[in-house]
């Protein structure tokens, strides 16, 4: 075809990164697209680790991670930076993921350069603005500017709904979960070091990850302390914790954690080291987004550690229980399940909600029929 369809992709997180690796991939597949990728640059060396897993190469790469970077600063970057690269290039349609600062200001930049919008991963919603902060409002923001809307499951599609959005929407179940066909491997050698010696038929580990804005401070420190005296009570039980960069995360962790023996300190890990860590893992105790997705897949039970979740269908289908923050609270469900086969097993079993591993094809068939080149694709979970 000699008149293609621009679709640019725009991202600049590491877990954006690991969620639109598989729809690129997917959209460089098909004749009809002219496939262009825009980083942002909000995060960069794990940022990078991930397109060189993905064997991708972005077009353009607005590099705006900054030492001291606010909020604010990443919104003006990304908006000032995504006019230049938009009035020049004039892609048909931008596709942004999620919720990040960068979703937010690229979706915007796009509606003020009079360019179409499609949002992948569409329609989470917790309804209070302030947790998580800024990633609420970036959603619902998002979600009033573009022009398609990819939700990942029924539910998100029935929150678009409720706020009069129905055009135009798609249920695509979730591309992480297309992600995790490429990542996890039962020959799977692990390039981290520490995880490289870990033995994990000789004990039951537990994934730890603990770090969003809204638990820095107390909550965190509520969430280490629980983990000290999970590890101090189970010692046959390891817990291995990536620790985010940020110094507020990494300070707290060492000063709770660094001298128990059955708990592992170690750098933030690779997609492919974090995916197989999840497969191998006995559970997985975590504030990211994410991984609320990705370890149901992968039959791990899961206890979220914030107050409440943008993803409850997990919750509803029983592969993730709310631990909150408090100390006593999660030694109580994390050692219940740490102990208690029955409990565990039925939070192992339980049906992940969030897709079939075609999320991809479905966005990108999605994106050929609203240009006219293709029919609908049926929803996930359609027969």
């Amino acid at each position: 075809m000699t008149n293609r369809i621009k679709v640019m992709t725009v991202f600049g997180t590491r877990p954006e990164a690991i969620k639109m690796a598989p729809l690129i991939k997917e959209l460089e597949k098909r004749d009809e697209i002219e496939s262009i990728v825009c980083l942002t640059g909000q995060h960069r060396e794990m940022l990078m680790q991930v397109l060189d897993i993905f064997k991708i190469k972005p077009d353009y790469n607005l590099d705006i991670m900054r030492p001291g970077q606010t909020v604010s600063t990443i919104t003006t970057d990304v908006l000032s930076g995504m006019e230049k690269v938009l009035c020049g290039l004039k892609p048909d349609i931008m596709l942004v993921h999620g919720d990040t600062s960068t979703t937010f200001a690229g979706a915007l930049a796009a509606f003020y350069a009079g360019v179409r919008v499609g949002h992948v991963e569409a329609g989470l919603r917790t309804y209070d603005k302030l947790s998580p902060f800024p990633e609420e409002m970036n959603r619902q923001l998002t979600g009033r500017i573009a022009d398609m809307h990819f939700a990942p499951t029924p539910a998100n599609r029935d929150n678009l709904k409720r706020e009069n959005i129905t055009e135009n929407v798609f249920v695509t179940g979730n591309t992480v979960i297309d992600a995790l066909s490429t990542t996890v491997r039962d020959d799977y050698v692990f390039r981290d070091d520490i995880l490289k010696s870990v033995d994990f038929a000789a004990a039951k580990y537990i994934l730890l990850t603990a770090h969003r804005r809204e638990n820095l401070g107390a909550p965190l420190r509520q969430i280490c302390s629980a983990v000290k005296i999970l590890a101090d009570k189970n010692k046959d039980v390891r817990f291995i914790y990536p620790m985010h960069l940020n110094p507020k995360v990494r300070g707290v962790a060492r000063e709770i954690l660094g001298n128990v023996q059955n708990v592992l300190l170690c750098e933030p890990v690779d997609v492919c080291d974090m995916h197989n860590l999840m497969s191998r893992c006995y559970m997985v105790m975590t504030d990211s987004g994410g991984l609320q997705e990705e370890a149901p897949a992968l039959g791990k039970p899961v206890l979220v550690l914030r107050t409440e979740t943008e993803r409850p269908e997990a919750v509803r289908a029983g592969t993730v229980k709310l631990a909150g923050v408090e100390t006593d609270t999660i030694v109580e469900m994390a050692d219940r399940l740490i102990n208690d086969k029955a409990a565990y097993a039925a939070q192992a079993a339980a049906v992940n909600p969030y897709g079939d591993g075609r999320a991809s094809r479905r966005i990108t068939d999605a994106v050929l029929y609203y240009f006219g080149l293709g029919d609908r694709p049926r929803d996930f979970g359609e027969n």
